[in-house]
């Protein structure tokens, strides 16, 4: 009995040294859904999928109908808010010339107090309406500022390096705010994502080094386990773990077999 389990012992050393080879994927830690802000048609696709983009790259662009009716609507906001803040100037500056005139013919008695407060009051409110005027055109500038901003969202950019890898929109067709029109791959961030079984998970830790294998490639590096997801598949009784590695190759892509060896 003595000797089987000295067996055992050695043959669990024995299989611990050796390690555990995993199944994976290379997958891109950094796929990003394109889509536009606003709704409009679709005037020009600059992409087709498999396509290598620079950040800041134009991919795609929407008309702007409804943001020229915006602006029609602002700039009227303010040529109505310029009139009327130059009517109240122009009335303060009357009622002002007649309040003190009233005002050194009231000294001789010869107008009531009663028309000279009453042209007070009108000054004190036309200085109020003066003072609204000059907020409502303020506010109608920082309209026209914030829909001519809009403008630069009609023009869809890239927001980093990457490989189109899904396109699902069409010159003429109509960008909807929230639904994915292309997608962007960022190959300069690749990762393998694997399973292990919760019996294997005493064998890794966040930091470990592993060999990784791309066969199709006849590729070997080695990698770091950069992150344990600790949600369990209840089907399986595994995890899955994600293995960064530099990716000075580029012949590597995303959906690619790879194997971890983990000792």
């Amino acid at each position: 009995m003595r000797k089987i389990v000295i067996l055992l012992v050695m043959l669990s050393a024995l299989l611990a040294a050796e390690g555990i080879t995993l199944s994976g994927t290379v997958i891109s830690d950094n796929r990003k859904m394109i889509t536009s802000r606003f709704m409009g048609f679709v005037t020009d696709v600059r992409v087709s999928e498999g396509d290598n983009v620079k950040k800041g790259d134009l991919l795609y662009t929407i008309d702007s109908k409804e943001i020229d009716s915006a602006l029609i609507q602002v700039e009227l906001g303010i040529s109505q808010a310029q009139l009327s803040l130059q009517m109240y100037q122009n009335q303060y500056t009357n009622v002002r010339l007649n309040l003190d005139r009233h005002r050194r013919l009231l000294e001789k008695d010869m107008v009531s107090k009663f028309e000279v407060e009453n042209l007070a009051l009108a000054e004190e409110n036309l200085a109020n309406m003066i003072i609204i005027a000059k907020k409502q055109l303020l506010q109608a500038e920082a309209q026209l500022a914030e829909v001519k901003n809009q403008y630069r969202y009609l023009n869809i950019t890239a927001p980093n390096s990457g490989v189109i890898v899904s396109k699902n929109i069409k010159v003429g067709e109509m960008a909807m705010p929230g639904m994915p029109a292309l997608e962007l791959s960022d190959l300069s961030d690749l990762k393998i994502s694997a399973e292990i079984a919760e019996d294997n998970l005493a064998l890794i830790k966040e930091g470990k080094k592993v060999v990784i294998n791309i066969p199709s490639q006849n590729i070997q590096a080695v990698g770091t386990i950069s992150a344990i997801i600790p949600n369990s598949n209840p089907m399986t009784h595994s995890f899955k773990i994600k293995i960064s590695f530099k990716n000075v190759y580029k012949s590597i892509y995303p959906g690619m077999y790879a194997t971890v060896v983990i000792e």
